[in-house]
């Protein structure tokens, strides 16, 4: 079954402070969606509204054509799985965790937790206070995995992960996404990692949505030209130029908004080394700070 979320015009204040405005988007089943930002960008409160954790000064969310917030049932339907710390007065193993989670989570796939417990090798024996950061990376990840929602939300949860496991944890990302039709909403900012992953990107800048497309689409907007600075100049007069270097008479310079056929073949013509740029690279630029 298929689902959606319509994100409308969402605004929230936080201590007099702008922390999203106006934000709109529709995501639907069967997309992973990067939400990728700079530390304080919003990512973390979106998300937060998205799970119900709060409501948004203004705005609304709707999911399958009712208010989120006014329709609780519908919250089972989402999993948010954050960097949550587990505090010394839980003692119980993890094993008994587990237990409440299959009994009071509707999609929870005990068969599918066990496989993963054995490949990300949790011991729930341990409580759950005594993980490692490793551990407790792995824990999180294997339950939004695991409990199969239409939506599933991951908060950087992974970052405690190290760099063999979050392959493992890619991999297996990719292999339940090609066997499901579930929508993942992975905010990051290891974008250059994990870019490959992405159906959609969403970028958030200050608070406010300033990238909302399909991956192929927005990266296809970066072009980077490299050569004779007055013919790099030439072809990039009218352009949205992000980032510019220069060494002699040796031009680079990334730009925004793309290059028709006509003028991929001038640049071809005047001996320009013409690339396209990563997502990473775009993000860097389109959110860079003011001097």
């Amino acid at each position: 079954m298929s689902h959606k979320l319509e994100i409308k015009k969402i605004s929230l204040k936080y201590e007099n402070q702008n922390t999203l405005t106006n934000v709109s988007t529709v995501l639907e089943s069967g997309n992973i969606y990067g939400l990728i930002g700079r530390n304080g960008a919003g990512k973390t409160s979106l998300l937060s509204l998205i799970a119900s954790y709060h409501l948004p000064t203004s705005g609304t969310i709707i999911y399958d054509g009712e208010a989120l917030f006014e329709h609780a049932v519908h919250t089972k339907d989402i999993h948010f799985g954050y960097d949550r710390v587990y505090q010394d007065e839980i003692v119980e193993k993890a094993n008994k965790y587990l237990e409440s989670v299959h009994l009071h989570r509707p999609y929870f796939d005990k068969a599918y937790a066990a496989k993963l417990i054995k490949k990300f090798k949790i011991d729930l024996n341990k409580p759950l206070s005594k993980y490692s950061k490793g551990t407790v990376a792995a824990f999180h990840v294997m339950l939004g995995l695991a409990n199969r929602t239409p939506v599933t939300i991951f908060d950087e949860v992974y970052l405690g992960l190290d760099a063999p496991t979050r392959e493992m944890f890619y991999e297996e990302l990719l292999e339940e996404h090609n066997r499901s039709e579930r929508m993942f909403i992975l905010s990051t900012h290891l974008v250059s990692e994990m870019e490959h992953l992405f159906d959609h990107v969403l970028i958030l800048h200050e608070g406010q949505l300033i990238v909302d497309e399909d991956f192929e689409t927005f990266t296809s907007r970066g072009v980077k030209l490299i050569g004779d600075e007055n013919s790099v100049d030439e072809l990039t007069s009218n352009k949205h130029i992000l980032h510019t270097e220069s060494l002699g008479r040796t031009k680079a310079t990334t730009l925004y908004g793309g290059f028709t056929e006509e003028e991929w073949a001038r640049a071809k013509a005047k001996d320009l080394e013409v690339s396209p740029t990563s997502l990473q690279h775009l993000f860097t630029h389109l959110t860079k700070e003011e001097a």
